[in-house]
């Protein structure tokens, strides 16, 4: 085998790695949160109601009975009735937002920060996975919330269900823009596998065509989650920081999204320059270049 053709295997090699790569994160963002235990820190965003409720404690505002006895409930901390509501209440500490499903759980020690230990996730339920899913936390915490307790008796912003409805058609596009990509990247994958042999004469211009599709899929998915999952933090904390409920980006899952897109634009990049090198090639083999031998021109 002549060197040069070693040289061409081994950097046909540098793609492969890169839409593997690609590939993996695209999936892994489709499917994180699946299931308990499966990537749950990987979610769209996370929703804290730890909090949630610590307006209705001056309960002569309130006609719940549940609320009403509250404050005789837990009167020693401030801290501890702060830990305490939720539970209080049947609700679960947060619950975060995934393409195909959403997670709930507790914060474990506490919701609360201390000078020895901070909270950390403990998933208890993930929903089942849907396609189209549509995370809406209004309608799962009225429907873990403790009987004579309802989200008017907790304040609960009309602006928040407004703010997350308003995105449903966005997170439709994105759903099936982040499949697209994840397909045809896929399919990237095998032309390069095939590529690596050279069996294909046409390998170069399909793997380049594959990866353009794809990395349109995932540059316009990527932009429409980081878009959607701004919007939604923002409205959450815009309208729900007073009644203690907070919103948090899932950065995880923004790197994992454009770092897939970054893996797949150099990969097109790669294709790119190697598909000028071969019309290159082919316009000396045209003219009888003297830079190519009689082998190379077979």
């Amino acid at each position: 085998m002549r060197a040069s053709n070693v040289i061409k295997r081994r950097w046909a090699l540098v793609p492969l790695l890169f839409i593997i790569t690609a590939y993996i994160l695209s999936m892994l963002c489709i499917f994180a949160g699946s299931k308990r235990g499966y990537l749950e820190d990987a979610d769209l965003f996370t929703l804290n109601t730890s909090m949630l409720g610590r307006t209705t404690l001056d309960t002569s505002k309130t006609s719940s009975s549940i609320l009403k006895s509250l404050t005789n409930t837990i009167q020693k901390d401030v801290n501890e009735a702060i830990s305490d509501v939720a539970k209080i209440l049947n609700i679960h500490d947060f619950y975060s937002a995934h393409i195909l499903d959403y997670c709930e759980g507790f914060y474990t020690p506490s919701p609360t920060a201390n000078l020895t230990s901070q909270p950390s996730k403990n998933i208890t339920y993930c929903s089942n996975e849907t396609s189209f899913f549509h995370f809406d936390p209004g309608a799962v915490i009225q429907n873990e919330l403790k009987p004579g307790v309802n989200l008017t008796d907790l304040k609960w912003p009309s602006a928040i269900q407004d703010g997350v409805h308003a995105v449903e058609d966005a997170t439709d596009i994105m759903f099936v823009l982040y499949f697209i990509g994840a397909a045809t990247t896929g399919v990237a994958l095998i032309a390069a596998l095939v590529g690596v042999r050279e069996v294909w004469p046409y390998r170069v211009i399909t793997c380049l065509m594959l990866t353009s599709l794809a990395f349109g899929s995932l540059l316009l998915a990527s932009s429409i989650a980081t878009i959607v999952i701004g919007k939604v933090v923002n409205a959450i904390n815009e309208h729900g920081n007073d009644i203690g409920v907070y919103a948090y980006k899932g950065q995880t899952f923004i790197n994992m999204t454009w770092a897939a897109t970054l893996l797949v634009l150099i990969t097109g990049f790669m294709w790119s320059y190697e598909f000028i090198q071969e019309r290159k090639g082919a316009t000396l083999v045209q003219k009888g270049g003297e830079y190519l031998d009689e082998e190379e021109q077979r």
